[in-house]
């Protein structure tokens, strides 16, 4: 067959999809079923050399609510192939539509749901990502680090997603949280209609082994509502597709090679190939429809059942919320920075995970998509130091056990990996997924990490920082564990002027990084400061000298005379912003002169309106990132122990502006300041808590004579 016969076959292909015509369907298909059908043209379209471009408009601005990966349904759609033009009128009552079919473009790349248009959810098992249309379209099951289940977010198409909204023309949807829980509420709000949908994982604090089950209630606030569900999801990082099997009201998929799972529900449920859909629900105000996701073998919920659920989850999270000490400004954000944070603590081992996700990009359409869901011991560090400023001290004490398993167990003689997974293993080998087309095409989409075969020096300093402030407002450590930190840092002795990867695990050749030699002066000079503190036997001299001498190198080497201010490497002339946490570790006072002509360096060259960058030196990576989420963070809290409180509080109440509609940051802002970036990302939300608790300080005029750090 020739090409341009294709073509034509292509066109009278689509306005059968989208009138719901041909084959043996029915006359009026359910509109899953016409999305499979164009998504099978889509494919057509590549072969035949035709790119596919949806234009989705609703009224006069664009869909905010896009009901499935594309945004289709049935509707009035205008769809352009090439040069010809056709029209099919699906639901005269429904918003328009315009599917857009057009010729080649290399810089198409389209993203349904961005990054910053979801909320999170989570039962310290796992996390759910929730768009603002009502859509679940990230979730690993059953644990943060297991394969995906739903992954549309990193491939529309494939990946896999759980679909819930109601049917509302021209609605005004808004998504937020239950007042200081993880509890998720999306309204629509039409003309005489209105529903929402409450998102929350069931938290089994005092069962770690617990199976995590997900409910998703949809309930009618107005008006008769017709409401679309369906359930696709796609086993083991989207490489595999299981046919359900429904009994009742209840579908199960069981898959060979991953974890199962069914969902259960009080309306039918219908087979659709591999998916699950609800075809024909119809909720009057105050009536519901309710949809269970849990494990194959775990025990039924009751539609009487859901309330208490919710309830006891409302509960659960407010008493949480309820243990916070701080009473400062900016309160909401903080309280929300720390359940974010608890959202990526592992109830089963006291670990913390770096990031939710995996793949999602540090750049539109960038090579630089890593897997965060595993414990980096700096990231876990540093989040435990922020939990324990607000009060949180279980927390602290489960992280510094399973910590301290990792130190009295190293193979290397005081030598600790820089990252593990959730349980202490070690991290799975980084494998590329060929078959995900990515986040906005960003292409490869990796899971595993190659990083954790770096050598990194900084993590001890962050480790002995946690240590020494959990000794210092919790409880005293054993004496097994504190001969794991004498190893430790017997270690850091030994290897500090050794070269490295450094904080931002750059894939080149070692480098001498001044942030690494701090951290290290931090681990000397924390574990000194606990040794006296506790009186615990340590080789003293031995630790002070060697503190001294990690001061006096960075004081020699790593100061550029020419440049007038501290580098990135020794002997360089790069600055980085991880020097931003020189007087925020005490190593240098926050208004001595030579740190004050870095900290103005670092604003000339490395911030860009409020946002910072983390360095612009080459790393050895291709492609180019956004501003770092949490050295923005960082840059306004040096700025206020400067005594500049002025640009401080602008700068850090700029960055807050930046967090997405829930008050959630990923790990990195693009040049609109939008997210990107694995989300939600914990070194940004402590970095938030970090600064509002000095900033908050030093505004307050009642600490006037208070002895400043």
């Amino acid at each position: 067959m020739d090409q341009g016969h294709e073509r034509r076959s292509f066109r009278s292909r689509l306005i059968e999809a989208l009138s719901g015509r041909g084959g043996n369907a029915a006359s009026r298909r359910p509109a899953f079923s016409i999305e499979r059908s164009i998504l099978s043209l889509l494919r057509l379209a590549t072969a035949v050399n035709l790119q596919v471009k949806l234009f989705l408009t609703q009224g006069a601005r664009p869909s905010a609510v896009n009901h499935d990966p594309f945004g289709l349904k049935p509707t009035q759609c205008r769809c352009v192939v090439g040069t010809q033009r056709v029209e099919e009128i699906m639901d005269s009552k429904a918003s328009t539509r315009s599917l857009h079919v057009s010729g080649p473009r290399d810089d198409d790349r389209s993203i349904p749901r961005l990054v910053g248009d979801h909320g999170v959810i989570g039962d310290l098992a796992t996390i759910a990502l929730v768009a603002k249309d009502g859509a679940v379209d990230f979730l690993c099951w059953p644990n943060f680090d297991s394969p995906s289940i739903f992954a549309a977010l990193l491939d529309p198409e494939r990946g896999g997603v759980f679909e819930l909204y109601p049917d509302i023309p021209d609605a005004r949807v808004t998504q937020q949280y239950l007042p200081d829980t993880n509890v998720l509420l999306t309204r629509w709000m039409g003309v005489g209609l209105s529903a929402e949908i409450t998102d929350f994982m069931v938290v089994k604090d005092a069962d770690p082994d617990g199976p995590t089950t997900v409910v998703r209630r949809i309930r009618a606030t107005r008006g008769d509502v017709a409401v679309r569900m369906r359930c696709a999801p796609r086993f083991n990082y989207a490489m595999e597709s299981v046919r359900p099997e429904i009994v009742g009201n209840c579908a199960t998929w069981r898959s060979p090679s991953a974890a199962g799972f069914r969902i259960s529900s009080n309306v039918a449920l219908m087979q659709d190939g591999n998916d699950v859909i609800s075809p024909d629900i119809r909720l009057k105000a105050g009536e519901t429809a309710d949809f269970v996701l849990a494990a194959v073998d775990s025990d039924p919920v009751e539609s009487c059942d859901i309330q208490a659920l919710e309830d006891g989850t409302i509960d659960y999270w407010q008493d949480w919320a309820g243990q916070s000490t701080y009473r400062g400004r900016w309160r909401e954000m903080v309280n929300r920075a720390a359940l974010a944070l608890k959202l990526l603590t592992s109830r089963r081992h006291g670990s913390i995970i770096a990031a939710g996700t995996f793949g999602l990009p540090e750049a539109p359409g960038g090579t630089r998509n890593w897997d965060y869901r595993a414990t980096w011991i700096r990231d876990a560090s540093f989040t435990v130091y922020a939990l324990m400023r607000l009060g949180y001290r279980k927390e602290a004490e489960a992280f510094n056990a399973w910590i301290g398993k990792r130190a009295s167990n190293c193979d290397y003689g005081g030598r600790l990996d820089i990252m593990y997974a959730l349980d202490g293993g070690d991290v799975p080998d980084e494998v590329v997924l060929d078959h995900l087309s990515g986040y906005g095409g960003a292409r490869p989409v990796r899971v595993g990490n190659k990083a954790s075969e770096q050598f990194q020096l900084d993590i001890y300093g962050e480790l002995m920082d946690s240590i020494y402030l959990s000794n210092k407002y919790g409880h005293a450590i054993s004496h097994k564990a504190w001969q794991g930190v004498r190893e430790v840092i017997d270690y850091v002795c030994e290897h500090w002027q050794d070269a490295d990867a450094g904080i931002w695990e750059m894939r080149r050749e070692p480098q001498y990084f001044l942030h690494s030699r701090l951290m290290c002066w931090v681990a000397v000079d924390r574990a000194l400061r606990l040794a006296n503190k506790r009186s615990l036997a340590a080789p003293f001299a031995r630790w002070l000298e060697t503190r001294n001498d990690i001061h006096d190198d960075i004081w020699q080497n790593f100061w550029n005379s020419d440049k007038g201010h501290f580098v990135q490497t020794k002997h360089g002339d790069s600055l980085d912003a991880s020097l931003l946490l020189m007087p925020l570790v005490r190593f240098v006072s926050a208004t001595d002169p030579q740190w004050l002509a870095t900290l103005h360096a670092i604003g000339r060259e490395l911030a860009d309106d409020g946002v910072v960058y983390r360095y612009k030196s080459a790393d050895g990576l291709g492609g180019r990132e956004g501003a770092f989420s949490a050295c923005s963070f960082w840059y306004a809290e040096c700025l206020a122990r400067a005594g500049d409180l002025k640009k401080a509080r602008r700068v850090f109440e700029a960055v807050l502006n930046h967090a997405n509609h829930v008050g959630l940051y990923a790990e990195e802002f693009d040049m609109r300041s939008e997210l990107s970036g694995n989300f939600p990302q914990a070194f940004t939300h402590l970095a938030l808590i970090s600064a509002a608790y000095y900033l908050d300080r030093e505004l307050d005029t009642r600490n006037d004579q208070e002895w400043r750090p």
